[in-house]
């Protein structure tokens, strides 16, 4: 099952609205929570929310296991403000629904992968975004 809704400046309150998914809403509301600044530049990301990764999904990032994938060009790619390639981000539920076992914890692990596969569209790797969660611990 896909449920798909893009994230647009030009489509804002799509983001902002509840859904009728509890999963999805979650969803929204991390997208909702991102800087403003964050928001506008995903321009025409598909925001898709799937049941669980395909086997070629687990295989392109040679993971066992996938919270969330993102696929496109970076922003930071040079010249991929006018490449007219899509990006898409997609959120795995049933990883989450396993992972997470109270409605806190599974709002914080959403939020947190919503904020992770952002980062990829922004160009920010694997390496760079576990640096920094150590660094954020280390304080």
């Amino acid at each position: 099952m896909s449920d798909e809704f893009a994230a647009k400046p030009d489509h804002k309150d799509a983001v902002e609205t509840e859904a009728d998914d509890p999963f999805e809403d979650l969803v929204y509301r991390a997208l909702d929570s991102l800087p403003e600044v964050f928001r506008e530049r995903l321009g025409s990301v598909a925001i898709v929310v799937e049941d669980d990764p395909t086997p070629e999904q687990l295989a392109s990032v040679g993971a066992p296991g996938l919270l969330g994938l993102y696929t496109g060009i970076p922003r930071t790619a040079y010249g991929a403000d006018h490449i007219m390639a899509a990006s898409k981000i997609v959120i795995f539920r049933n990883p989450h629904l396993h992972r997470y076992r109270t409605p806190e914890a599974l709002s914080a692990g959403v939020a947190a992968t919503v904020r992770h596969e952002v980062a990829h569209h922004f160009g920010i790797s694997d390496e760079r975004l576990h640096e920094l969660e150590r660094e954020r611990h280390d304080r």
